[in-house]
């Protein structure tokens, strides 16, 4: 059953946003592709009634989950400012030319897009490779063409994820290209923010010990 939920979500996920012009519904329809990837972690956790690598499998499901969330804090934070401050931020285009506007938010927005699309050294390339990891550790020929479909969905969203960074970067903005100011304080959490996904991308290992040692406890009681 969550095999199959695995499956419906990274291909309906993945589909639906590709036909997004809205920037908030495309990252709400992501977020059911990503879901995907947890459930994932979930259904490699017992393999055959063998509960062996369930700590594994359901520490990478963990990890993925609070990396995901860190991630989506950070882009809908940005949006959300971009708003506050009297920028349009409701469709993909009213991005254009981010850059020439603020390139603090226009790297920090990249950084969160590269990280949901799993390209490394980001956490997103980290938490989705622990995932994949758990899955064919089983070495079942399903879990691998699993895994294949995974990686295959991945790349479709890596996708609409550098479209929009493409918008971002290389689209002319309309009209003047006006400097975007943000109070010190939020600009501080969101750059300590998208700083966290390059941190835990490369140093993952206590995140992801911490979140073992939480399952095992768990699994424990």
């Amino acid at each position: 059953m969550l095999g199959l939920l695995a499956i419906a979500s990274l291909l309906i996920g993945n589909l639906a946003a590709i036909a997004q012009t809205n920037l908030k519904r495309m990252l709400a329809y992501s977020t059911i592709a990503q879901m995907g990837f947890v459930l994932i972690g979930l259904m490699s956790g017992v393999t055959n009634g063998n509960p062996q690598g369930a700590a594994t499998a359901y520490s990478a499901a963990m990890f993925y989950a609070i990396t995901y969330v860190l991630t989506t804090l950070a882009s809908f934070g940005i949006i959300m400012l971009l708003a506050r401050e009297g920028f349009e931020s409701e469709e993909i285009a009213d991005f254009a030319g981010l850059n020439q506007r603020s390139p603090l938010y226009a790297g920090i927005m990249t950084v969160c897009l590269f990280s949901l699309a799993g390209l490394p050294p980001l956490v997103g390339f980290q938490s989705k490779l622990s995932v994949l990891q758990a899955l064919i550790s089983s070495g079942q020929t399903a879990d691998i063409a699993l895994a294949v479909f995974a990686i295959l969905m991945s790349a479709i969203g890596a996708f609409y994820y550098i479209r929009v960074i493409k918008v971002m970067y290389f689209d002319d903005p309309v009209g003047a290209p006006a400097p975007i100011s943000a109070p010190l304080d939020a600009r501080a959490v969101l750059s300590l923010n998208g700083a966290l996904l390059l941190i835990l991308g490369i140093v993952p290992g206590t995140l992801m010990t911490l979140c073992e040692r939480a399952i095992r406890m768990l699994l424990a009681t």
